[in-house]
């Protein structure tokens, strides 16, 4: 008998007869000895659907009243859930963030979970029955106040609660069988791993791969919480996220695979500073402007200075909604940091090689630019570190920068296409 805490995106309780799906597996879990918690997102695009309605109301909702609207989502999934899994003839009782004990910071909008006192939530299992879950929300310790913790918040509170609950696995659900090389979406072919390392799984969460959030993998490896990713429209086996050894025998872990997968992230633009002195200083002055504006920063590339000029050029990339904050506060700035000019674009494609065998296998960089030299795609700037290679193309050709790569690393599967259940990869 163990215990397992699984959560369903939107995807996988979209409606009611997804709803019944989902209630069925955890019923079978639960019968069969389990005891179950179950962290469950807003139903399919009724997170969405309350944000274009608070935008109708005012184009400036108040964040403390938007994260009270916005967690109204998860508790009707939570609840029709609830409902599903007693209809099965076992007991389930369904709870906010506030009442599963999820403490936050009170930064309305992206809280980030501080503790879990799960108290009532081992009183329910202790006495047999479900725990449901709202996932995206929680509460602050000193004023009460309702948070959500951002998109894809719900993979973090399943961490934390799995965490918190001592369980012996985190399953999360979605709308594909696993962790793929790449998005089976882009590259049909595309072949399920069957484990992947907290780092390597950080670093693809990072560059784009949206199977996983970055802040719950974060969570995990922290607190050393395996992560199952599966499917909730199939019974296959899906990627363990963990970094024990393959073999519990006493041989030792397997040598990792060289390349873990190909993650693609279209979300980011770029901002070049033109003319920027090349003095001491000069760069920091630039991103202590942008770190006052709240925005974080990706990739940076500084050109060399013209010697009869004695200035240069600063590009970096940020995710592209933070695009009007950051430009607006360059542009204020400007007399400061005597800048000439800024470019934006948000037309860019970023995509990312990862992989932890990388680092001690030479000749990856060289295969992969020759990859994209091969397909005719241009590189716009670059980044690396141990376990992966980043590079930054149009946003028009990143589809197939991405299957230029997985093909030129020998990722495609020889078992067919990959099947995506749903729509989202959530």
């Amino acid at each position: 008998m163990g215990l397992i805490v699984q959560k369903y995106g939107g995807s996988s309780v979209a409606d009611a007869q997804s709803i019944k799906r989902v209630a069925k597996r955890i019923a079978e879990a639960r019968r069969a000895g389990d005891d179950v918690v179950v962290v469950v997102s807003a139903m399919g695009d009724t997170t969405d659907e309350l944000i274009d309605l608070a935008n109708d109301i005012t184009p400036l909702p108040p964040s403390r009243e938007m994260d009270i609207l916005l967690t109204a989502g998860e508790r009707i999934s939570m609840s029709l859930l609830a409902m599903a899994i007693a209809n099965l003839g076992v007991d389930a009782q369904s709870f906010t963030g506030q009442q599963a004990g999820v403490i936050t910071d009170d930064v309305h909008g992206r809280a980030r979970i501080l503790d879990v006192k799960a108290t009532r939530i081992r009183e329910v299992l202790d006495a047999g029955s479900v725990a449901i879950v709202a996932g995206f929300q929680g509460v602050t310790e000193h004023t009460n106040d309702v948070t959500t913790l951002g998109r894809g918040g719900s993979d973090t509170t399943a961490v934390a609660l799995a965490a918190g609950l001592d369980a012996d696995v985190c399953e999360i659900y979605t709308d594909v069988d696993g962790v793929f090389t790449a998005d089976p979406r882009i590259v049909p072919t595309a072949r399920k791993l069957d484990r992947i390392t907290y780092e390597e799984m950080l670093d693809m969460a990072a560059s784009g791969a949206k199977v996983l959030m970055l802040r719950c993998v974060e969570y995990a490896r922290r607190t050393q919480v395996p992560i199952h990713v599966r499917s909730s429209f199939s019974g296959h086996t899906g990627t363990l996220v963990t970094d024990e050894p393959l073999d519990r025998e006493g041989e030792g872990q397997m040598e990792q695979p060289i390349i873990a997968g190909v993650a693609h992230d279209r979300s980011e633009a770029k901002i070049t500073l033109i003319g920027v002195a090349d003095v001491p200083g000069s760069a920091a002055r630039v991103f202590e402007v942008v770190a006052a504006a709240g925005v974080n920063i990706d990739m940076i590339v500084q050109n060399v200075s013209a010697a009869q000029t004695g200035l240069t050029d600063i590009s970096f990339t940020l995710p592209a909604e933070d695009g009007k904050k950051a430009t607006a506060a360059l542009r204020e700035a400007q007399e400061t940091l005597g800048h000439a000019e800024l470019q934006y674009d948000d037309a860019i494609g970023k995509v990312s090689l990862v992989g932890a065998g990388m680092k001690s296998h030479p000749g990856i960089s060289a295969k992969l630019f020759g990859a994209l030299r091969d397909a005719g795609i241009n590189i716009e700037m670059i980044s690396t570190s141990e376990i992966r290679v980043s590079v930054v193309t149009r946003a028009d050709q990143l589809d197939d920068a991405v299957r230029a790569i997985h093909s030129a690393f020998g990722l495609d599967s020889a078992d067919g296409e990959a099947v995506v259940y749903g729509g989202s990869g959530r």
